[in-house]
């Protein structure tokens, strides 16, 4: 069975987001970091070579392929801001109406920039989005 790609590793946050290099990018991932570091009570960890996430969670399907993948986080891309584990949360298509300019996809969180929010709101998001995904049960069959 094929390994995860996305996996946790010993790869220095604040080395990640020193690299990142759109200025606005780079302050915005350092506010999301203390935002979500304060929200979760927990450490950041790098998953992979970009992604930065509080938390873990494990999946199993009837398939027999399992893992583990971050609870909440997010990555700074030269695009926009993506934000993990937010929007599955029941109640979270409330707050999203009332987050402010942003899109979704595929259990994602896409942000331009952070101006374009309302950081309470994305607060609220992220305690109930982590809540909820520390301890949902995924197993799926």
């Amino acid at each position: 069975m094929a390994e995860n790609k996305t996996m946790p590793t010993e790869a220095s946050v604040q080395d990640f987001i020193a690299t990142v290099p759109n200025e606005r990018r780079r302050r915005d991932a350092e506010t999301l970091l203390a935002i979500m570091e304060r929200v979760t009570g927990l450490e950041p960890v790098m998953w992979g070579p970009s992604m930065i996430g509080f938390g873990s969670y494990h999946y199993k399907y009837a398939t027999g392929r399992e893992g583990d993948a971050l609870a909440t986080g997010f990555s700074p891309r030269s695009a926009n801001l993506v934000l993990y584990g937010l929007t599955e949360a029941p109640g979270s298509a409330e707050l999203l109406e009332k987050l402010g300019q942003h899109k979704t996809g595929a259990a994602c969180l896409y942000i331009n920039k952070l101006d374009d929010v309302d950081l309470g709101v994305l607060e609220q998001l992220t305690a109930m989005g982590h809540r909820h995904v520390s301890t949902t049960d995924y197993t799926f069959s």
